[in-house]
């Protein structure tokens, strides 16, 4: 994805629609803006160069987000809990559908979601800068997601060889990384990564004692 691109095209459309739109439309706008901006520059970047890129004035902008921390926790929301669905709890721990389904699923459907230039640009330039969006980001996915997700492998796998959380997230951690090689590190994968996910799940039940997963 070319964010520059994009970002002009914003600009072009804000020009010449900045009077008529919805001020709902228009928060929508600078927020899509916004992210491929700080996906760009990183946070550091200045809402006056935002502005400018966007084709409206920094008054604007504040008219909208009373501080550049608002704005940002509005990407925070855009980038990270907009995608994440809210029945994915419920999938992971239905165990009328064998545990490697759901696994394989849950990964398949996540990796498109967070396998993009933005959300991982934003993900790593929040951590470099030591903002709180990653940090509460995966505190809510261990609580939401991980920790639920460890319960169901417990149970089936034998008592004295169970996963602790850091299992869970060396796990999690192996997928995600598939995804940073190739938006940070600009490294060649796979257009379908769904080989990398199957192998990494099988290996990790495999190593749990869970070999007939389906």
């Amino acid at each position: 994805m070319d964010t520059t691109d994009g970002a002009q095209g914003l600009a072009e459309a804000t020009r010449g629609t900045r009077r008529r739109l919805p001020p709902e439309e228009r928060r929508r706008q600078i927020i899509d803006g916004a992210v491929a901006f700080f996906a760009e520059v990183g946070f550091d970047g200045k809402t006056r160069d935002l502005a400018r890129r966007l084709g409206v004035t920094q008054s604007l902008l504040f008219n909208y987000f009373a501080t550049k921390d608002e704005l940002i926790e509005a990407v925070y929301e855009r980038v990270y809990l907009d995608r994440l669905a809210p029945d994915w709890p419920e999938r992971l721990t239905d165990r009328s559908v064998p545990l490697r389904a759901r696994l394989l699923a849950f990964y398949t459907e996540y990796s498109r979601l967070i396998f993009e230039y933005e959300w991982m640009r934003i993900f790593m330039f929040s951590g470099l800068c030591g903002a709180e969006l990653n940090r509460r980001y995966l505190k809510h996915l261990g609580e939401v997601i991980l920790r639920p997700l460890r319960a169901e492998i417990e149970a089936e796998a034998p008592a004295c060889n169970a996963p602790t959380m850091e299992d869970i997230w060396n796990l999690h951690g192996g997928i995600v990384y598939i995804g940073i090689r190739q938006h940070i590190y600009r490294m060649p994968c796979p257009d379908d990564p769904s080989e990398a996910i199957t192998r990494a799940v099988d290996r990790f039940l495999s190593a749990f004692g869970i070999e007939d997963a389906d």
